[in-house]
Parts: structure tokens; sequence; C-alpha cells
């Protein structure tokens, strides 16, 4: 019977590498919603939704269980972002004053999230005892899967708050999940980490240079 949501259902090869219909898609309209969003349009977040709802199913079925819990809170806020962005009155910023947070508070998100990652990690990695039905094999890198996990929280929120160090957390991600995805053998999704990582880079740069604007 044909499956399009397993990740067995192959769409094409490329140079032998079996790319399956839902790591292609999902694939396609996060790289579409990364556009549009650059663009600041509000399109950007059902396009969004489509692309976490994708690689939910995807990360379920390569056992990753961290990012598949991780696409509920992306889902929530793409949710949230349609909502804001379709306000006249939210969407009208005139200014955008980003800048660092102050050193204690730097420390402290630093902390937090690698406690949190520990304790999310120890969770995952007896999830197949604690709900068999639902997670029937023991998770891959549940440590590793859970501090990318709670980084991107991390960064997300820092982001929100236009705090210049979120894209120091999103390069850390995207390094990480560039080898995880290609030991789990979904390249096509580490290829799209290669990309995300050189726009995380040149977010950076582009947020260090308002902030200097903005103090010169």
């Amino acid at each position: 019977m044909f499956d399009f949501w397993s990740i067995n259902n192959i769409a094409f090869k490329v140079l032998d590498y079996p790319m399956s219909y839902i790591e292609l898609l999902g694939t396609i309209f996060y790289l579409w919603s990364v556009l549009l969003i650059s663009q600041r349009k509000v399109l950007t977040w059902p396009i969004g939704i489509v692309s976490v709802l994708l690689y939910m199913m995807l990360f379920y079925q390569i056992r990753l269980y961290s990012d598949m819990i991780e696409q509920i809170y992306y889902l929530g806020m793409s949710i949230y972002g349609w909502w804001r962005w379709s306000r006249p009155k939210l969407n009208s910023e005139k200014s955008f004053n980003v800048r660092y947070s102050p050193p204690s508070k730097i420390v402290l998100a630093a902390s937090v999230t690698i406690a949190i990652s520990f304790l999310v990690g120890a969770v995952i990695s007896q999830i197949h005892t604690i709900l068999p039905l639902l997670f029937p094999d023991k998770a891959s890198f549940p440590y590793l899967d859970a501090l990318t996990t709670i980084m991107s929280f991390t960064a997300m929120w820092l982001m929100v708050q236009k705090r210049i160090e979120s894209w120091c957390y999103w390069i850390i991600v995207d390094i990480i999940g560039i080898w995880l995805y290609y030991v789990k053998e979904v390249k096509f999704v580490a290829l799209l980490y290669v990309v995300l990582l050189f726009m995380a880079m040149n977010g950076l740069i582009s947020w260090l240079k308002v902030d200097k604007v903005s103090h010169s």
C-alpha cells in the first residue's frame, strides 16, 4: 500500500541517497518559510506550520524524539506568530533595536539551558520504557538531541527579545545538527543545516552591524 508519509517511500535518489517524499517536502516548505520571514511576509507562518508537521512525522520515524517534541513548540510559536503578524498595530515596528543581554543574564540563560538539557536527555533516554506504546524503540543520541532542542527553545526566546546572542545559540545548534542528521542518514536535512548555519552567521553579522550603528 502506498504510504506517502513513510520515510521509506522514496521520491528519487540523489547521488545514491534515497530522498523520501516527507523529507523533501518538509525541507522545501522550511526553506520557503525562511525566505518569507526574511521578507517579513505573514505567509511565512502557515508555510512554516506545514513544514513543522512534516518534520514532526519524520523525526518520529527516525527516533529523534526530542526533535519531534521540539516541533510541537515550533507549531505553537508559528500559530502565535501568524496571529501576531496579522495584527497591523503589532506588525508596524519603526525600529529594530538589537542588543546583548547583560553578562549575568547570559550566564543564567546558558546555565538553565544546560541543566534542562541534561534533565530532558535523562528522560528521553528512558522514554521507550516509560511510554513503550508511543515510543517502542530506544532514542538515538538522547542527550545531544535534548541539548539542541533546549538550545533552540532558548534561541527562539532570545530572538523574540531581539538579543544578539540568540544567533550564537543557532550557530551551535546548526553545527551539531549537521553531524547528527548526517549520522542518522537524513542527509538532505543535514545539508539544510549547512544552509542554516551560513544564514545564522549572516544574521549574527547583520545584527552586530545594527547594534554598532545604534551605538555610534
